[in-house]
């Protein structure tokens, strides 16, 4: 579990770098789209049952991307939530999915 954890925030990272790389690249133009901003306003436009919000959030970014970020969303939320209750982060994501303890 914490392996793939580890190589998420590992893709994480990488894609700021790139990110920053590009956007320090680009000279002051339009930014494009960031996939985590976007996976933020999918997740809470979902939250909330706004399917404007949701949509418009979905057409920021590929589904590709979109996916991604709602994948580290998830992840760093749990991670979050089991520092936070001391917990390990397989039994935070069983409790917050409803399913049974192992």
């Amino acid at each position: 579990m914490f392996g793939r954890i580890r190589e998420a925030w590992d893709r994480s990272r990488t894609a700021r770098r790139t990110e920053q790389n590009e956007e320090g690249n680009a000279g002051g133009g339009s930014r494009s789209h960031n996939l985590f901003e976007a996976a933020a306003a999918y997740v809470s436009a979902c939250v909330d049952d706004d399917q404007d919000r949701i949509d418009e959030a979905a057409g920021r970014v590929s589904p590709e991307a979109l996916s991604f970020g709602v994948n580290e969303l998830a992840c760093r939320a749990v991670i979050a939530l089991a520092r936070e209750r001391d917990e390990p982060p397989r039994e935070v994501a069983r409790a917050l999915l409803g399913l049974p303890a192992n």
